[in-house]
């Protein structure tokens, strides 16, 4: 090849080099060629939210009575079946009444023989009475009468009082449920010896519709709550009624909303919290005494508060999380704190201020530090 040869060849390369280099390359993800991606916004704007707030509880009995001997005797038959709703005196045990039936009509026998007695000493004071008048007897035989009258009536009364407590043994036999619920296992079997002055623990009554729900939220939250009001950043409305949501063991909602019906009024000096309790209607019994849940719990709204929608955040194991665009069109990844979900939008409680644009759609292609196109997200249609 002449040198005019190689003169054309290098000028060919080098003009391909330029055009290389002058070719357009991608705005933040470094692919050439490649614009940027795009994605839906929304600005955070300040606007009256609902104050929620999260916290765990455990669900207890509205009533729960514990069933005990109040007769000493061998138990001889359980009459109910165990898990099962009773009603308020439903007979649940048998205890053998043979002894007790005995000391009735022991005690009868002697009802009756106070009563003999106490009409033989009213016939003499009533002779007595007559034969003072006529000064037949002495004053003191009259005084003497009349003081075996009141002995013997006393007698009786205490005959008639130790008939009705052998009754009332003999009653207690039979040992019925004290309220309406649901009976728990038997904690006695047949055989078994009870006593009424040791008070046997033979099995419980909780009543499970409806039941409470009981938090302990700290003293402090509930003063950073008071201190809101106070300055007028929540606002309770009428006040009368705070509503609660239950989320469950498995992450589902309780289809039931419960009300807040007691708020503690001193502060546990060992944990420095107060109880709050809700109530709940549980006609399928799906809560149950013990069972540990958390509570949504909607006390007011905050006036300038800020929400966002639920696709907008990504829920890890440890935080919670949005994407951002700042001024530079660059995506950061920011941590938030959610306050609970209302009418499909997350309450944020902390992580964000007004002003700033938060990615709705598009967020899971893009990662942090990469320059996007953002576009305002498209209004949902009624009723979509």
């Amino acid at each position: 090849m002449g040198s005019k040869g190689w003169a054309r060849w290098l000028c060919g390369y080098a003009g391909i080099a330029v055009l290389t280099g002058c070719g357009g390359s991608g705005a933040g993800d470094g692919t050439p060629g490649m614009p940027p991606p795009v994605v839906s916004v929304e600005e955070v704007r300040a606007s009256a939210v609902p104050n929620l707030v999260e916290l765990p509880g455990r669900v207890e009995a509205v009533r729960s009575a514990q069933v005990r001997a109040r007769s000493d005797g061998i138990v001889e038959q359980q009459l109910y079946v165990e898990g099962t709703d009773v009603a308020a005196g439903t007979p649940l045990f048998q205890i053998d009444r043979r002894d007790l039936q005995a000391r009735l009509q022991q005690a009868r026998a002697a009802l009756a023989s106070a009563r003999a007695a106490r009409g033989q000493t009213a016939g003499l004071r009533a002779r007595l009475s007559t034969l003072v008048q006529r000064k037949a007897v002495s004053v003191q035989e009259y005084e003497s009468a009349q003081a075996s009258f009141q002995q013997a009536d006393a007698a009786l009364m205490e005959a008639q009082a130790a008939v009705d407590r052998a009754q009332l043994q003999l009653d207690f036999a039979t040992v019925r449920a004290p309220i309406a619920g649901r009976v728990g296992r038997a904690l006695v079997s047949e055989g078994a010896l009870v006593s009424a002055a040791s008070a046997t623990l033979m099995t419980q009554v909780d009543q499970l519709d409806p039941v409470y729900v009981t938090f302990q939220p700290s003293h402090a939250s509930f003063a950073a709550l008071e201190q809101g009001m106070a300055d007028g950043r929540i606002d309770l409305g009428d006040g009368k009624h705070v509503g609660v949501t239950l989320v469950l063991d498995d992450g589902a909602h309780h289809p039931v909303t419960g009300v807040v019906d007691f708020t503690e009024k001193a502060v546990d000096p060992s944990t420095g919290s107060r109880t709050l309790r809700a109530r709940f209607d549980n006609a399928d019994r799906r809560l149950l005494p013990g069972q540990f849940v958390r509570g949504i719990l909607a006390v007011g709204v905050v006036r300038d508060g800020v929400s966002l929608p639920e696709r907008a955040v990504a829920i890890g194991e440890d935080e919670a999380t949005v994407m951002t665009i700042n001024a530079d069109g660059v995506a950061v990844r920011q941590p938030v704190t959610l306050a609970g979900q209302a009418e499909g939008r997350w309450v944020v409680q902390s992580g964000l201020k007004p002003g700033e644009r938060v990615v709705v759609d598009g967020w899971h292609k893009i990662q942090p530090g990469q320059h996007v196109q953002a576009q305002p997200v498209k209004a949902a249609k009624p009723g979509s």
